[in-house]
């Protein structure tokens, strides 16, 4: 915005010095019909190269190159591009968008929550002071409570099946309701990995020994409704204070996908991890839709193959983490670990399932029971679609 004013005050003085040219050419003119002496005045030519060299200096301000654009890119994690997928991402998207730009937009990456809480992050997308940030679900709830249904509890267990819903239809139709519904454009959904229990007590193999655990969550009503549709005792815990709370039986469980139970070090304080896949982890990563749209055509071009390519980088490194030395692998050296079967799962879902619905009812009334059934049927023709290819 600060080279637009220049530029407009450059072009303004422009002006004003071609209209002192024209006043003085029509002098000349007169000059000439007044028969003043042969050659003309030379206080007049004098003024002529003063103006001419004058607008010539303007000129060549006005063609100096404009100063690269700043995108500044937010997100919650460390940056740690080969552990942490909104880091990665990051780090792909940075690279890209300056190299198909040449220079001409500069990403600026602010990790680990440094420009503020999720919510006042949002805000700044908002306002236009931060372009860019890479939200939780919890994060854009606020903003657009609708992203909640996204979680809704024992809809798919494969990652490939979030990941060909959220490039599909739906995901386009998700977006485009979120830009209408607050103003924000969606770069790029993320997938995370998929949420697990994990407790202190036993094992949990069905509904039936969920009963009576304090398990923790993250201070979200669809979270702690979950828990307790399920016989548990929902407490809602900062993550800042999880491992204390583990360690010192305030709660006896939790739940988290397989790359955060490593991240924060769960499993010292946990012996118990059943691979439920009971809600699907997403990132929702958005950019203020007026800084875009100020963009020329081939930047906003560069901007959005900048983003695919860099939301195929984060979706990697999750799957990646997951399933190496980092990830599960880790996990079982250090728990005892047990996946339900198709009929345990079952019993989860008939419990959890119409109790997520009611509860979206509740909070979201019609709209919500509609985005619900979209969900699901969304996830109906993805899973067709999956098993026809295979």
């Amino acid at each position: 915005m600060l080279n637009d004013a220049v530029k407009q005050i450059r072009t303004k003085e422009l002006i004003q010095t071609t209209q002192q040219l024209n006043q003085l050419n029509e002098l000349n003119k007169l000059s000439k019909l007044n028969k003043l002496e042969k050659g003309g005045n030379p206080m007049y030519r004098k003024k002529s190269i003063v103006l001419f060299l004058v607008l010539c200096l303007l000129i060549s301000l006005i063609a100096l190159p404009a100063a690269a654009k700043v995108l500044k890119l937010a997100h919650l994690n460390p940056q740690k591009p080969f552990d942490i997928a909104t880091a990665a991402v990051s780090a792909v998207f940075k690279t890209e968008l300056e190299a198909r730009t040449g220079g001409d937009i500069k990403v600026e990456i602010y990790p680990s929550g440094t420009l503020g809480n999720e919510r006042e992050t949002m805000e700044q997308v908002k306002a236009g002071i931060t372009q860019s940030y890479i939200a939780s679900v919890g994060g854009i709830a606020p903003f657009y409570p609708l992203i909640d249904i996204t979680s809704l509890p024992f809809a798919y267990s494969s990652y490939e099946i979030g990941c060909e819903l959220y490039d599909g239809p739906f995901g386009q139709e998700l977006a485009q309701d979120i830009r209408a519904k607050t103003g924000i454009r969606v770069l790029g959904f993320i997938p995370q990995g998929f949420f697990q229990f994990t407790n202190s007590k036993r094992l949990v193999k069905s509904p039936a020994d969920m009963k009576g655990l304090k398990m923790r969550t993250m201070n979200n009503p669809l979270h702690m409704d979950f828990m307790n549709s399920l016989g548990a005792a929902a407490t809602p815990v900062a993550w800042a204070e999880i491992y204390t709370a583990l360690q010192t039986g305030v709660v006896d469980g939790q739940h988290n996908p397989i790359t955060v139970i490593n991240l924060g070090k769960i499993y010292e304080v946990q012996k118990y991890l059943t691979l439920s896949n009971h809600m699907a982890g997403l990132y929702v990563w958005v950019i203020n839709d007026r800084w875009f749209s100020s963009l020329k055509a081939e930047e906003k071009a560069a901007v959005q193959g900048a983003a695919e390519a860099a939301v195929i980088a984060g979706r990697g490194i999750d799957r990646l983490v997951t399933a190496t030395e980092k990830g599960l692998p880790a996990l079982a050296a250090e728990m005892e670990i047990y996946t339900p079967t198709s009929e345990e799962l079952e019993q989860f879902r008939a419990i959890a399932i119409p109790a997520a619905k009611k509860f979206f009812a509740q909070t979201l009334g019609q709209e919500g029971t509609r985005w619900v059934e979209k969900y699901l049927n969304a996830v109906g023709e993805v899973k067709k679609a999956t098993m026809s290819n295979q």
